[in-house]
């Protein structure tokens, strides 16, 4: 029997070192590579949007994009992320002060509609200019509209009258328009013509040029100038 000690004591070391071994690879081993997440590209408009959006709770925003990052026609970016081509979703709100808003009414009228925020200083920075080209092409039966995000009556209406605004204000109390849109930054500039399809889109903060363009897009055979 002790003629088998040290061999018995061998074999007892090298299933040791084994199994150590085994322990070493595994825990130095490469660790399993997580499945990418969903993309959160903008997606197209679907069937669904031509019946009223369901109610949901999309953070707004506040930051702001390059219009070139966005991809306005005027900025030589794409424009698909805007749905160009595409029906407008429907778009039906309560007016700050009383009244609805409804997209749908306006068929055979050329529509901007710029979704806002008035703790967004770019919107604020763009308004002068909307202002100035909404009474300058309200002749062309022009309609503009501000969807403002989430906010109050009463926060909207002052900052509507604090900068003189010459087209009404929609609330979208609950964010649901915001979703339907998919204008998940803001400002967002849609511009839609007269049937009701969406020719241009820009992201804000933008200026009076790529404002001019978009506008020219839905009022073919006006000349418009920033």
């Amino acid at each position: 029997m002790r003629r088998n000690v040290p061999i018995l004591t061998g074999l007892a070391s090298g299933v040791l070192i084994a199994a150590l071994l085994i322990v070493a690879i595994v825990a130095l081993g490469p660790e399993p590579v997580a499945a990418p997440g969903p993309s959160h590209a903008i997606r197209p408009f679907t069937t669904a949007a031509a019946s009223p959006p369901a109610s949901a709770s999309p953070t707004p925003g506040s930051s702001v994009a390059s219009p070139s990052a966005g991809g306005s026609a005027g900025s030589g970016g794409t424009n698909a992320n805007f749905h160009v081509g595409q029906p407008a979703p429907p778009l039906r709100l309560p007016l700050v002060g009383g009244g609805t808003f409804d997209l749908a009414a306006l068929r055979g009228k050329p529509v901007w509609v710029n979704f806002m925020r008035t703790d967004c200083p770019p919107c604020r920075d763009e308004f002068p200019v909307m202002n100035g080209l909404a009474v300058r092409y309200s002749s062309t039966g022009l309609a503009v509209v501000a969807v403002d995000i989430r906010e109050s009556d009463s926060a909207a209406r002052a900052f509507a009258q604090s900068l003189d605004a010459q087209f009404p204000t929609a609330l979208d109390a609950d964010g649901a328009a915001q979703q339907a849109w998919q204008a998940v930054v803001l400002p967002v500039h849609f511009w839609i013509d007269r049937d009701g399809i969406i020719r241009d889109g820009a992201l804000g903060g933008i200026g009076p040029d790529l404002m001019a363009h978009g506008l020219s897009t839905i009022l073919p055979g006006v000349t418009v100038t920033p």
